[in-house]
């Protein structure tokens, strides 16, 4: 069987692994690239004795080698929560500018279509509300979200630039907060820390006041909005996400019911430059892609929940990554 080959980096991760699974259900050959430096092997490990997977571990930053043709690449291999790329800033900016740059020439190389992820976060703490890809947000390039925001930025900047200069077929999906099974409970974002909070007994940590706002989009219909742009024809970005927004408090307080705990909700400050607002105008994704949400808020959260519930208990009580290189 002659299968279309797509190429995955950040494979081992939260995202990523969702998409290995989402392509090979599409009836595709799937390589996975990950260095694993935040992402895990068990996200994936259920895939390795298909025929149609295979699995390099790899860093992207370096020079990239597929043998074989490749029809697409998707490009998410980054640290995507604070508590990560404020731990490895180096790291993060390198993914997104030396690791895009690879694979820009890989797919030059192969005639492949290249989707990359970027973020929300281009559109830092926003004074347009909601977001829509025409604003061009408003972003410390110096501040300690920089690394992450800055690099997204810059990822945009250069896969557009390989599009009108060498004509390469890309698509930019720009994600808002996305929630599901496969997060790790100690990424230092509000869902999964709240959750294991929740299931240690401890008591919910609100930064700021809980005013600042976030719309959470489940998985599935993430997923479902990255393979349709991937597949479309329409090369700028793309606002993929739930445009149902809640407090951090309210948000919190529907896990305290949901869980049934009995813990307090806290208050600590609220870090620098996070953003206070986060809503996505998905007009553009609802006209090009024909795509909006389906997965309500309370049916993610359970299934959520109960992926959380089904950990080891050691799992809740691992202690966020440590990383050695500090290139």
């Amino acid at each position: 069987m002659n299968r279309k080959r797509v190429l995955i980096t950040g494979a081992a991760g939260f995202l990523g692994s969702h998409l290995c699974d989402r392509f090979i259900k599409e009836g595709y050959h799937v390589i996975g690239m990950d260095n694993l430096i935040t992402g895990d092997l068990k996200n994936i490990e259920h895939l390795f004795s298909l025929e149609q997977f295979e699995f390099y571990h790899h860093d992207v930053t370096k020079f990239i080698h597929v043998p074989g043709h490749l029809d697409y690449i998707l490009h998410f291999a980054s640290p995507a929560s604070p508590i990560d790329y404020l731990k490895i800033p180096i790291q993060t900016l390198k993914v997104g500018s030396l690791g895009i740059h690879n694979c820009l020439g890989l797919a030059k190389d192969k005639g492949a279509r290249v989707l990359i992820a970027s973020t929300s976060e281009i559109y830092g703490d926003p004074l347009v509300h909601p977001q829509n890809e025409d604003y061009w947000g408003n972003v410390n390039p110096v501040g300690p979200r920089g690394v992450y925001d800055e690099a997204k930025r810059f990822q945009e900047a250069i896969t557009m630039a390989y599009h009108t200069f060498h004509g390469l077929e890309t698509r930019i999906v720009r994600i808002f907060n996305t929630y599901g099974p496969r997060m790790r409970l100690n990424d230092g974002r509000a869902l999964p820390a709240f959750i294991g909070q929740a299931l240690r007994g401890e008591d919910l940590t609100v930064f700021g006041d809980g005013s600042q706002t976030r719309s959470f989009c489940y998985v599935d219909d993430l997923i479902e909005g990255i393979y349709l742009l991937l597949l479309s024809d329409y090369s700028n970005p793309v606002n993929i996400g739930n445009p149902n927004e809640i407090t951090l408090k309210e948000f919190a307080e529907e896990v305290l019911k949901l869980t049934g705990s009995s813990v307090k909700i806290t208050y600590k400050s609220l870090p620098v430059d996070d953003p206070k607002q986060r809503r996505p105008d998905i007009t553009r994704a609802k006209e090009i892609l024909g795509w909006e949400p389906k997965v309500g808020r309370a049916e993610g959260l359970k299934k959520t929940y109960e992926y959380f519930k089904s950990l080891p208990t050691e799992e809740l009580y691992k202690q966020p990554k440590e990383f050695s290189s500090r290139k």
